[in-house]
């Protein structure tokens, strides 16, 4: 691991001991054994925990709060219905009405070298110059993110978001603080998951990276 071309020998003819005798790859090995090692105590606080959710999965279904039945997101097919709602007014964000945030709120956040506001000079300058492309909102500002009440839960990340009409209009990627319990009960008053608008998304391709080619291969929908 020390060369480009020793990786490339190896790839070429891989052998297990030249792995077994590698600093980095017996380092590597050894860290993610000792990470992933439990205690007696967190083994059974775990195994407690899935044989309670069981138990807790088994008693909505005999209940039958809910008509709708769908599985869990990790490793399955999962389709969740849901409408765009907004959450009550927060003076946080700029928006007219608080189910979306725009580049202006974004920016308002920056924070130079800080790890989650820090962002690129390009960005700063584009959206001082209000440099969206054809990617403007009718009100003549950037839709970042907006708001729907759809459940999220672990797995759903990157998820298309489509409209009544079956186009992309967004990605899911994350929920608010309240959908975190989302496992357990859902709040359809305070629960949200957070999408990126695809709009943003192509102006990030076609505006800020400059690779229009890729947008152009796509069908766009006004």
């Amino acid at each position: 691991m020390t060369s480009v071309d020793k990786i490339k020998a190896f790839l070429n003819y891989p052998i297990q001991s030249v792995l077994d005798n590698d600093p980095i790859y017996t380092l590597s090995n050894d860290m993610v054994t000792h990470i992933n090692s439990k205690s007696d105590a967190i083994a059974k606080a775990q195994n407690d925990y899935g044989a309670g959710f069981r138990l807790l999965v088994e008693g909505l279904r005999e209940s039958k709060i809910g008509t709708i039945k769908y599985p869990d997101a990790n490793s399955t097919l999962r389709l969740t219905y849901g409408k765009v709602r907004s959450l009550p007014a927060d003076k946080r964000n700029d928006a007219k009405i608080n189910n979306y945030t725009t580049m202006d709120g974004m920016v308002k956040k920056y924070k130079k070298g800080d790890e989650e506001f820090d962002m690129p000079t390009r960005v700063l300058e584009m959206n001082s110059k209000k440099d969206y492309g054809r990617f403007a909102d009718k009100d003549g500002s950037m839709h970042v993110n907006f708001l729907t009440d759809n459940d999220i839960t672990g797995g759903n990340s990157g998820s298309p978001v489509l409209n009544g009409k079956g186009e992309l209009i967004g990605l899911a990627f994350d929920g608010n603080i309240e959908a975190m319990a989302g496992d357990v009960i859902f709040d359809d008053k305070l629960q949200r998951t957070i999408n990126v608008d695809i709009r943003y998304v192509l102006w990030v391709i076609e505006n800020f990276s400059g690779a229009k080619h890729i947008v152009d291969e796509m069908t766009l929908v006004k």
